[in-house]
């Protein structure tokens, strides 16, 4: 896609998560982005100001829930509230990330559900739709009851390391739960598969305790969803050079990398970790180590097709 597109009635904007994700979409489709001004009164409250007519136009709103997540989303309820009491046609919202999508179920007695609660809360507001990126649970789609685009980064991240021509390939699944996603990535680059066979005593603390499948003399390619802290791949990229593997890679969707994760990954094993932008990365955490690919073209794609009442599951 390129040059101007044809129809008005399509409508993007962006909120403060991700702006430089918003403007290459926006390149892409070849639109600019819509006009609004989201600003703070004294006591923190967010004003959201759209400054264009919008009545009986098609939006998307582009807001990945990432940290700061709290302020993210209440600045995109307050926007669909918004577009909702001016008219708008229908309201999609473009959430590269999803944040709480790892509370997804009861692990003990008395937790909440709370990604069940973010997308009872996203409905209410007056969203219409949702085009979202490697929810951390595929199932959280079965808690909306409006349509869900959910796409996948695994080909982008497959695509980069094919163009790397790397040999003796071994795709790494950090957990027993990853292994789905494991499979898609070894399947595009015809390699076999391993299992780092993990127990965790408590959240953000991992010790990794076998590796099942064989890593030795292979380039080890260790993916995930997120990486938040990175202790879990950290070391599982110990236990895979301990287990003989020549070098390793590591690749997620969502880079977190909260806290300790940008120490971490630099004394690690980890030769090169590759991310998508689905996460704006502030300077502090550009590292030598670290490569961003882009999901704009994937996400242009996507509203397109949305808008222009095409199938979208191509795109998965």
């Amino acid at each position: 896609m390129s040059g101007s597109y044809p129809d008005h009635r399509l409508k993007l904007f962006t909120l403060n998560s991700n702006p430089g994700l918003a403007e290459e979409i926006a390149r892409f489709i070849g639109v600019d982005l819509g006009k609004c001004s989201v600003s703070r009164f004294s006591d923190g409250e967010v004003q959201i100001n759209i400054e264009e007519s919008i009545r009986a136009a098609t939006f998307f709103v582009i807001q990945s829930t990432s940290s700061p997540v709290n302020e993210n989303y209440m600045e995109l309820l307050i926007m669909i509230d918004a577009l909702k009491r001016a008219s708008a046609r229908t309201i999609n919202i473009v959430m590269p990330y999803y944040g709480y999508a790892r509370q997804d179920r009861k692990a003990r007695a008395r937790e909440p559900i709370t990604a069940k609660l973010i997308a009872n809360l996203l409905e209410t507001a007056g969203a219409t739709r949702m085009i979202t990126l490697d929810l951390h649970a595929p199932q959280i789609q079965g808690f909306f009851d409006i349509p869900i685009d959910h796409l996948m980064g695994v080909p982008i991240l497959a695509d980069y390391f094919e163009r790397k021509k790397l040999e003796d390939i071994v795709v790494v699944s950090p957990d027993h739960g990853g292994v789905t996603r494991t499979r898609k990535m070894a399947e595009q680059l015809k390699a076999p598969i391993a299992i780092i066979d993990k127990r965790r005593p408590k959240p953000n603390v991992a010790e990794v305790m076998n590796i099942i499948g064989n890593v030795e003399g292979r380039t080890a390619i260790i993916i995930d969803d997120i990486i938040d802290t990175a202790g879990t791949v950290a070391m599982a990229a110990d236990a895979l050079i301990e287990n003989g593997a020549k070098e390793v890679y590591a690749c997620c969707t969502h880079p977190v990398l909260s806290g300790p994760a940008i120490e971490r990954i630099e004394k690690s094993h980890i030769k090169e970790l590759v991310v998508t932008n689905s996460i704006a990365l502030p300077a502090e955490k550009k590292t030598d180590k670290i490569r961003q690919l882009s999901v704009a073209p994937l996400l242009a794609e996507a509203i397109v097709r949305v808008f222009e009442h095409k199938s979208v599951s191509a795109l998965f």
